[in-house]
């Protein structure tokens, strides 16, 4: 077998795990959903018939004061005991094990009940919490054990305790958020009482055959958190205590490291279970960017742990292990890390999704069934877009013809995959090309299909994904020599000099600044040096990983000047939880950001423009243009005049962002109903 360690069972006394693949906790927003205990059942079902040996669910708080928003998912009478069996028999229908994570979200808590160890509001929610008293403490515990005797009423094999990433449990164990007096502050064996008194009384109350995870914070990644010494020494505490597996938890959600984007090198963080080996006897999990068989394979191979767990991998592709033991991992639909569907949406209080996959939690409503009525298609374009209606149409039985004026498929995620930190658009156009492959879609590319061939032509429909054309932009002088656009950069590569003004502020304007600054690209495999820009030290020596760590940012040898017309912050259309990491980055390349100016003309000096009401002139080798887009739909109006059956879809559709998110969407919805 190609990935004999994967496949490897692993016995933890009471039972066995199947594999070493763990499906991580991941908050959806079914949780909340109207329904979306059905939902949700179905959604996870899917992930255990794919192979998953062991699921973790969603942040379930055990009382009203750890919701993580007001009228949060939580596990605290036996009804909502009850409703949550729909979902363990889903997942054991369907030869699966599941544990429900038990969250209390202390003073990450989103309304104002939220409670803490000491009043100290979090830098990433508004309300200051309450101080726990310790009557409150004692009653925190009991509502936990009780959680977790429910979640073993709703027929769930375990629970992961949540421990890490800046939660309740974690907030206790630090000086960053504990300035207590009593019995759970001052020493570090007072901060840490918490959570071992949380796992004895659980496992005291659910008795031994009941899995316990309990989710670490083995690097903090903000100031004032735990040294490796008190890590290790809580890590000692908790196995004593009585859990079965301590998994993998890496920074805080305040933390200002990335830890899971998609610039986050492949199992960047492995390094740290791997050293928590060496001080534990029970089995390790460890997380954070992996999300191909290979990768997985390596780091159990490797000994860096002992089971692998992924999260937005099974958004991505419910199918991940199956499609593993059939060696198959080219037909893995891969998480490039974007977060736009996920996490974005979870913290914008919509349901999750995934950007290459719009069928995750969906599953009852988006459903590629096989026609009862096969069509020939034409799809123009192989952008996102069409090759997501091309391909899931053909799945169905249709027979698809592409279309594409470029000698390649992908469209704009062919500039997406060259900028630093987005490698992983790679992975998803490799995805494309197999499916392409498997469903025999006919690829005309390097073919500029023309009105007169389609009007002429047989189709049953026509589906234009033609995308977008660069927005053209009316200023003075904007044909002179220095001018460049983001395609004639990034895809026709340009010569572009020392000295570079960038006009526009939106994920154009961001990318192709990434890419100027980066003489060196830090791939996905140099884990080092994308460590030592980020100042976290793999030594141990430093607590949390990073005091008096300084980043290592290379300088750039270009000066890069960004400009917009707006006020507001740069970048404030990029995504929710990744835009800090791009104005963070671009920052420590010493980018300067000027905002609210109007553009006067360019010329030989440079780009004039002005700045409350001052006239300025910077001199400047290029200036590039990033200032948005405009759909390219020529085709769409003549055709459908002409009485075809036409759609329009992805940029074509609509152009104010590049949004592969909607594009991908757009083309699986329309397939799907064809």
């Amino acid at each position: 077998m190609k990935y004999k360690y994967i496949f490897e069972p692993l016995d933890i006394g009471f039972t066995t795990l199947k594999n070493r693949i763990l499906m991580g906790s991941m908050h959806t927003g079914l949780e909340e959903e109207k329904n979306g205990i059905d939902k949700i059942a179905t959604y996870y079902s899917e992930r255990a018939k794919g192979g998953v040996g062991l699921i973790v669910t969603g942040g379930i708080s055990p009382n009203i004061q750890g919701w993580t928003g007001p009228f949060a998912a939580r596990m605290s009478t036996k009804k909502h005991a009850i409703q949550h069996q729909k979902i363990t028999e889903a997942v054991h229908k369907e030869g699966g094990k599941i544990c429900m994570q038990i969250l209390h979200s202390g003073r990450y808590g989103y309304h104002p009940f939220n409670v803490a160890p000491s009043k100290i509001k979090s830098p990433i929610t508004p309300f200051k919490p309450f101080k726990l008293t310790q009557s409150g403490i004692k009653r925190t515990i009991r509502d936990f054990v009780n959680c977790a005797k429910l979640a073993k009423t709703a027929g769930y094999d375990g629970i992961e305790i949540m421990g890490s990433e800046g939660y309740l449990i974690n907030q206790f164990i630090v000086k960053r958020t504990n300035k207590r007096k009593d019995r759970y502050g001052g020493a570090y064996e007072n901060r840490m009482r918490l959570a071992i008194e949380l796992v004895k009384q659980t496992r005291q109350s659910v008795g031994e055959d009941f899995i316990i995870i309990y989710r670490l914070s083995m690097l903090d990644l903000v100031e004032n958190g735990s040294s490796w010494e008190e890590v290790v020494q809580l890590g000692k505490e908790i196995e004593k205590a009585g859990a079965t597996l301590i998994n993998t938890g890496i920074g805080w959600h305040e933390s200002r490291i990335p830890t899971i984007a998609t610039s986050v090198p492949r199992a960047a963080f492995t390094w740290v279970t791997k050293k928590m080996k060496e001080e534990l006897s029970i089995p390790l999990i460890t997380s954070n960017r992996i999300n191909m068989p290979e990768t997985a394979e390596k780091i159990l191979s490797e000994g860096d742990a002992d089971i692998i767990s992924m999260a937005r991998p099974f958004l991505a592709d419910p199918e991940w292990v199956n499609k593993a033991a059939q060696e198959k991992s080219d037909e893995i639909n891969t998480c490039i890390g974007c977060n736009q569907a996920c996490l974005d949406h979870v913290f914008q209080q919509k349901v999750a999704s995934c950007l290459v996959n719009p069928r995750a939690c969906h599953e009852t409503e988006l459903n590629y069934y096989p026609t009862e009525n096969k069509k020939k298609i034409a799809v123009i374009g192989a952008g996102p877009a069409g090759l997501a209606a091309a391909t899931i149409a053909a799945q169905r039985g249709h027979v698809v013809t592409l279309f594409d004026a470029d000698k390649e498929i992908g469209g704009q995620f062919n500039i997406a995959k060259q900028i630093p930190g987005k490698e992983e658009f790679y992975e998803t156009l490799r995805y494309f090309r197999k499916q392409i492959e498997i469903h025999n879609v006919a690829v005309k590319l390097n073919n500029t299909v023309s009105l007169t061939d389609l009007k002429k032509s047989n189709f049953d429909e026509i589906i234009i994904a033609t995308g977008i054309k660069p927005r053209e932009v009316n200023i003075e002088g904007i044909n002179h020599k220095k001018v460049l656009s983001y395609i004639d950069v990034l895809k026709h590569k340009k010569a572009v000099g020392k000295r570079v003004a960038v006009i526009g502020a939106g994920g154009i304007g961001f990318d192709v600044s990434e890419y100027l600054t980066h003489e060196e690209v830090v791939t996905s495999q140099n884990i080092d040096a994308w460590l030592k820009e980020w100042g976290i030290d793999k030594t141990f020596k430093s607590r949390a990983g990073i005091e008096n760590v300084q980043p290592a940012f290379k300088a750039s040898s270009r000066t890069i000047f960004m400009f917009k017309r707006s006020k507001g912050k740069f970048g404030g259309n990029l995504g929710k939880t990744t835009g800090w990491i791009h104005r963070s980055s671009l920052k420590k390349k010493q980018v300067q950001f000027i905002a609210e100016v109007s553009y006067t003309k360019i010329d030989d000096q440079g780009l004039h423009y002005t700045q409350n009401q001052e006239a300025k002139i910077l001199a400047v080798d290029n200036i590039i243009i990033c200032a948005g887009q405009t759909s390219y739909k020529e085709l769409y109006q003549p055709l459908l005049d002409a009485g075809k059956k036409v759609h329009v879809i992805g940029g074509a559709h609509f152009a104010a962002e590049i949004d592969a998110k909607r594009a991908i969407n757009q083309g699986a919805r329309l397939a799907a109903k064809l």
